[in-house]
């Protein structure tokens, strides 16, 4: 065999080779739908603009109003993201919000990405949260280490049987893990559907409510693209919900890798404001699923 021969040959195996893995890897859904395929305007429609031929969107906060949009179907398992460039400036008392919700009023289910606005020059704060079977009050602050007001950032929730992973340019900021054998509940039942509002909210938002939106800054704007859902839709397939084969269920999900898990660390232990964990005036006794961790 000519030494060309043989380069050819390893050639042909690598190739194969490589084929071979990439079809034992998850498929995912690679290509973000535009706005109007997976969404619809629930509030304000004259507040929300479509960019790009609806490649992405605009979302205006004024003193008449703010907005909304919500997904078409609602899931149960799976992983949502935008990317979202939030409001510059001197935001504060605006919150924009990025969350999955079963609609379901006092046994909701909710998973929470709230950005609270800033004065300018202060960082942003993202907020997490979760709901289970109607009990929430498990709030988590982090300050972002980038502007997220200069640039579009993946914001992701991936949600399995196993765990809720929130984070930002694929850094997990929360893990919420499904510790029903102790009797903690665990969204695993209700679909969910996906929502965005872009809203006021001086009472709380910014330092407590100790720091007022400044109106003569309106109009507020928030910009959003690459809407990516790749889950189990209700209705659809009833089995789909507890298929194992659905990559967020494979064994490289049900708990962070060790590179996911170091970020993770990095991320809470440089950046974290505020844990319900750690709030003994709230909760005297340490919440059961605060002895878990990741």
């Amino acid at each position: 065999m000519t030494h060309s021969s043989c380069i050819l040959r390893k050639n042909i195996v690598i190739i194969l080779s490589l084929i071979g893995f990439v079809t034992l890897l998850p498929v995912k859904n690679a290509k973000p739908a535009t706005f109007l395929q997976d969404f619809h305007i629930t509030w304000s429609d004259s507040h929300i603009k479509q960019l790009d031929g609806g490649k992405g969107i605009q979302l205006l906060l004024d003193q008449n109003s703010g907005c909304g949009f919500a997904s078409k179907s609602k899931y149960l398992f799976g992983r949502v993201s935008m990317k979202i460039k939030l409001v510059p400036g001197d935001s504060a008392g605006t919150v924009t919000a990025f969350y999955m919700n079963s609609d379901t009023d006092q046994v909701r289910d909710e998973l929470d990405f709230e950005f609270l606005g800033n004065r300018t020059g202060q960082p942003y704060t993202v907020q997490t949260n979760v709901y289970a079977h109607g009990k929430g009050d498990r709030e988590q602050r982090i300050n972002l280490w980038f502007d997220p007001a200069a640039d579009f950032h993946v914001y992701s929730i991936m949600w399995n049987h196993h765990h809720v992973v929130f984070s930002v340019d694929e850094v997990p900021i929360r893990v919420y893990k499904n510790n029903e054998a102790k009797g903690i509940p665990y969204p695993k039942v209700q679909p969910m559907g996906i929502y965005s509002t872009l809203w006021e909210a001086d009472d709380w938002a910014t330092r407590g409510g100790l720091e007022k939106i400044d109106w003569s800054k309106a109009p507020f704007y928030a910009y959003y693209k690459d809407f990516d859902i790749d889950g189990c839709p209700v209705p659809g397939p009833s089995a789909c919900a507890s298929n194992p084969v659905n990559w967020w269920e494979g064994t490289g999900y049900q708990q962070l890798d060790s590179v996911a898990a170091r970020r993770y660390r990095w991320a809470r232990m440089n950046h974290m404001v505020y844990d319900y964990c750690t709030d003994k005036q709230r909760y005297p006794v340490t919440p059961p699923e605060c002895m878990d961790g990741i």
